[in-house]
């Protein structure tokens, strides 16, 4: 191997490391969600506004994030985003310590305006650090620990914050304490999180040169994402991937207490062998629904060589719905696994919407990618509704937002699966979280 293809590869590591971090903070949230309604004793709508703002930024950051790229480079980009983070996670104690709510939703506002700007330059340079014929390679791997760390945030999450406080025995005797206590709880993996992407921050910095050596002399072409509502395939696909992480996101946010009703939460806690489900337990089994996802890449990966993206895509969306659909007519343990199996299906929805949104767009390239990230913000919104409707029905009948979303993305997915290609050109998709 070349000294320059040496380089190349060692870049990329370098890179795939952020895919970890932002999968890892981005899944923090979804522990969060029952602390804080625990907390400051919300309702599941108010609950739902962590992942509002936190998904709100993608909607509200894309736009600059990209012209911050396309000015200052991919590793300074990297740099400034992992500086918003660590100030977000530091602003959570602060919050916490003055007892607002609102300042909470902030700081989320903070650390995902950092993972957005993050996505925006690591996505397309993890793409380019090599041969070209092996970008689709060097995405999907790097999307592996993406989902790695969507898989191991929820456990170590549910293991800092939703134990004792206002989570153990005597939370209710004591609230006030409790609450101090589960505050105390939330500030520390924050400010664990704060030191962990310090430190990464600082070795890429001191790499920061390598990276630039292997990287392109200049940044992708910046376009803006409105040229591409033009194109019907383009505001379809950014519908579905609206959509889709609305869906996934609220299904995340909702599992926690969703497990812990006393219907589901009994059966399940006769096949672990407890007592009771406690916060903390349900808490960790969210991990389930998310190592769904990422066995769900790999099985995808080899299925997609022998059967139409978009007949794949269609199957595993109405799969997805169907299994929604269950689990607001069900309980007990059936509920409970259908609920945790829908992460399975989820796995190659992110990635097909995207490059078959690519390949039939009319639009330029740059600006329908563009327009697809934009669209995560649908994570901001879904869950929301789904919270509203848990508090006015149930947690069980929540689960028919995400089942309409499916339904949506399988129509897409079927659509664009008897459409031809619009062009030739595709692209690498990059993650979701």
């Amino acid at each position: 191997m070349s000294n320059g293809g040496r380089q190349a590869n060692l870049a990329f590591v370098y890179v795939t490391s952020l895919f970890f971090a932002w999968g890892f903070v981005t899944a923090t949230i979804d522990p969060l969600v029952p602390s804080v309604r625990s907390i400051f004793s919300l309702s599941y709508a108010e609950s739902m506004l962590t992942q509002f703002a936190f998904f709100m930024a993608y909607g509200v950051v894309s736009l600059p994030a990209g012209i911050i790229v396309a000015r200052q480079g991919f590793s300074r980009s990297i740099l400034i985003a992992l500086g918003a983070m660590v100030v977000g996670c530091l602003l959570i104690p602060l919050a916490t310590s003055m007892r607002t709510y609102e300042l909470v939703l902030l700081a989320l506002f903070v650390i995902a305006s950092g993972i957005t700007l993050l996505q925006v330059a690591a996505n397309p340079l993890a793409a380019v650090l090599g041969s070209p014929e092996r970008s689709h390679f060097r995405l999907t791997f790097s999307q592996a620990f993406n989902s790695l760390g969507t898989v191991l945030a929820p456990y170590v999450g549910a293991t800092l914050m939703l134990r004792g406080g206002v989570f153990g025995e005597n939370g209710h005797a004591d609230l006030e304490a409790s609450r101090t206590e589960s505050l105390r709880n939330i500030d520390v993996s924050f400010v664990m999180i704060a030191l962990a992407i310090t430190a990464l921050a600082f070795f890429l910095w001191r790499v920061r040169g390598r990276i630039a050596a292997a990287a392109p002399a200049e940044p992708l072409e910046y376009s803006s994402p409105f040229k591409a509502f033009g194109s019907k395939w383009a505001v379809l696909g950014g519908a579905a991937i609206f959509l889709y992480v609305g869906a996934e996101v609220s299904i995340g946010s909702i599992m926690i207490n969703f497990l812990m009703q006393p219907a589901i939460g009994t059966a399940v806690a006769a096949v672990l062998d407890k007592p009771v489900l406690v916060a903390e337990t349900a808490g960790k089994l969210v991990s389930i629904y998310w190592m769904g996802a990422m066995v769900g890449r790999f099985v995808g990966s080899a299925l997609l060589t022998r059967i139409h993206a978009g007949y794949l895509l269609s199957a595993a969306a109405l799969i997805a719905a169907l299994l929604c659909g269950t689990v607001s007519q069900s309980a007990g343990l059936t509920a409970a696994v259908c609920a945790l199996a829908v992460g399975f299906f989820n796995s190659i929805m992110f990635p097909t919407i995207f490059t078959l949104t690519l390949e039939r767009s009319t639009a330029p390239v740059a600006s329908t990618s563009a327009l697809l990230c934009m669209s995560i913000v649908g994570g901001a919104f879904l869950p929301v509704l789904s919270g509203h409707i848990a508090d006015s029905a149930s947690l069980a009948v929540a689960f028919f937002v995400p089942m309409i979303a499916y339904f949506f993305i399988s129509a897409f997915a079927f659509s664009a699966g008897r459409k031809g290609v619009a062009g030739a050109t595709t692209a690498a998709a990059p993650s979701a979280h």
